[in-house]
């Protein structure tokens, strides 16, 4: 095989390791989700159903979220989440790094289990990590408002006729208000 007719037939294997995980999209989904209900605790049924997401792996996403700091969750039958720290202060890059299981582009940016004979001399893990380096400096630079500056429209195209979620004055944690 010619080296031009490899290279393309790899292109797309390489394309492949840039895609972020439905983990992680349905986390910024869900992020979105919270950010344009402010002063509201949304169900994660409501998110599950804007986004046509099975709740049993929204729940999952949801409990990642919380532990890392991104949502509040509020148990028992009048639960739900909302943001955990104001949509300005979640950082797309830190989102991104929190949710993803790892960022070994290749086999070579793995320090155990890396067989390929060629790393020692091969630049290839130079160039990715220098686009991984470009890639986070990117996300980085932008925050969940950043992404949510049409909340209305955004409502809409969620399709707010689904109305279950509780304003947040109407909920008490052990006594006290939840802001």
């Amino acid at each position: 095989m010619h080296l031009v007719a490899m290279l393309n037939w790899r292109r797309p294997f390489l394309r492949a390791f840039m895609r972020l995980t439905d983990h992680t999209d349905y986390s910024l989904r869900t992020l979105i989700y919270a950010a344009v209900h402010p002063g509201e605790l949304v169900h994660v049924q409501s998110v599950a159903d804007a986004f046509d997401i099975p709740k049993n792996h929204l729940v999952k996403i949801v409990q990642k979220l919380g532990q890392a700091g991104f949502l509040h969750t509020v148990r028992g039958r009048a639960g739900g989440i909302r943001l955990g720290q104001p949509a300005e202060a979640i950082n797309l890059g830190a989102v991104v790094r929190a949710m993803e299981p790892d960022f070994a582009l290749v086999e070579c940016f793995q320090s155990e289990g890396n067989a390929c004979v060629i790393t020692q001399a091969c630049g290839l893990r130079g160039v990715l990590g220098e686009a991984l380096g470009a890639y986070f400096k990117v996300l980085d630079r932008y925050t969940l408002a950043d992404l949510t500056t049409q909340p209305a429209t955004l409502q809409r195209l969620l399709g707010e006729a689904v109305t279950s979620s509780v304003p947040l004055a109407a909920v008490t944690v052990k006594g006290k208000s939840p802001r």
